[in-house]
């Protein structure tokens, strides 16, 4: 009787150990793959990937994948996220972690310049779904890029002060000239929404394709939007009867909330934050001219040198939905590239008036910083 029940007690052991041995091999088996995806920024970008990741890895989405996120710091001398890739591709390596990356489209063209035309994965649609919700539309390279956030410059203005603001360009100079001091730009070379002034009041006297051009051959028709700059600057903000171009957007911004200026060219989101922390009083709204200011959409896509472009496609479709698109317009003011009547924000107020489709982007690769250097040179040294 004894050994019937030592083999009992043998044969139930075993069972145990084999049952065990199954749960944990189920266990390995259901383990969640890493996507890892990259960006750069100042640190309220990082702290909205954050919380991104965290809402993915929550989600169905994070049933079979866990997102990580890897950020590169603004104004920390790091090397840049598109020389990282690169260089990894260069040095023939596979399967990293540069699995989705996001990419201004305005940068595509260094990317296939430097890494090659099939630096990128063309993307799946079938595999991201959502993505047929997406009404933004990237200047270049519709297959590899995908849109997940906006900005556009606009007119942020003192509703109290300024009952109409103007609706075109050509209104906004006459404007500034009537309003002498009251209007102001930050310099190009400290901040997007200076830059933005420079680049529309120059551009807006050449062929619309000059705007999507790096074609050095521009250059040489620069001139009369200079004249242009010249002949506002004696109109601009002053201080001491000198002539002052702030230092960076806030710069500029924080003129216009201490009513020493009523107009300046301004970024959307920095305009609905500063709303919404109190930075910015309730006066200030947001208008667009025509032709408008120019913007930028920031876009993903999936290095061939990643390691899981399906994880990658999940994180596509998870950021173009309406959930994530809420988390963008809420913690940074990003312009939804979906109809924001599918986002649940209170922001969708101030923004309600514009439509992504239609914003403007520019692509003139290193005639960019030649633009600023000849502001540098030409306009900064006017008394």
């Amino acid at each position: 009787m004894k050994k019937i029940m030592k083999s009992i007690g043998v044969l139930s052991l075993a069972s145990a150990l084999l049952v065990g041995c199954s749960t944990n091999s189920e266990k390995s088996n259901t383990k969640k793959e890493t996507v890892t995806i990259w960006s750069y920024g100042s640190d309220n970008v990082k702290n909205t990937y954050e919380m991104l990741a965290d809402s993915f890895n929550k989600s169905d989405y994070g049933k079979k994948y866990e997102l990580n996120v890897e950020f590169i710091s603004s104004g920390t001398n790091a090397q840049s996220l598109r020389d990282r890739t690169i260089a990894a591709e260069k040095a023939g390596k596979k399967d990293t972690d540069y699995d989705i990356i996001e990419v201004a489209d305005a940068e595509l063209s260094a990317y296939m310049s430097e890494g090659g035309e099939d630096f990128f994965e063309k993307i799946d649609k079938s595999k991201v779904p959502n993505a047929k919700n997406v009404i933004a539309q990237t200047s270049t390279g519709q297959d590899i890029l995908l849109p997940y956030r906006g900005t556009t410059v606009v007119l942020a203005y003192n509703s109290d002060k300024v009952k109409n603001p103007p609706k075109t360009s050509e209104e906004l100079y006459q404007w500034i000239k009537e309003h002498k001091g009251k209007f102001a730009y930050n310099s190009p070379g400290t901040g997007g929404a200076g830059g933005s002034f420079v680049t529309t009041s120059v551009y807006n006297k050449l062929p619309a394709e000059a705007l999507m051009s790096s074609d050095a051959k521009w250059k040489e028709q620069w001139q009369p939007g200079f004249d242009l700059l010249t002949e506002l600057h004696p109109y601009l903000y002053q201080t001491g009867g000198k002539t002052v171009y702030p230092h960076k957007n806030q710069g500029a911004l924080d003129l216009l909330a201490n009513q020493e200026i009523d107009i300046t060219p301004a970024w959307v989101d920095q305009v609905v934050n500063g709303i919404n922390t109190g930075i910015l009083p309730e006066s200030i709204k947001m208008a667009q001219i025509d032709p408008a200011f120019t913007g930028n959409l920031a876009t993903l896509a999936i290095p061939k040198i990643g390691g899981n472009s399906e994880g990658a496609h999940a994180v596509m479709d998870f950021m173009v939905s309406s959930e994530a698109q809420t988390i963008l317009l809420d913690q940074m003011g990003a312009f939804p590239v979906i109809d924001t009547s599918n986002v649940k924000s209170d922001n969708t107020k101030m923004i309600s008036k514009f439509d992504i489709s239609k914003f403007r982007t520019s692509s003139t690769g290193i005639l960019g910083t030649d633009l600023i250097k000849k502001w540098d040179e030409e306009i900064a040294t006017l008394k």
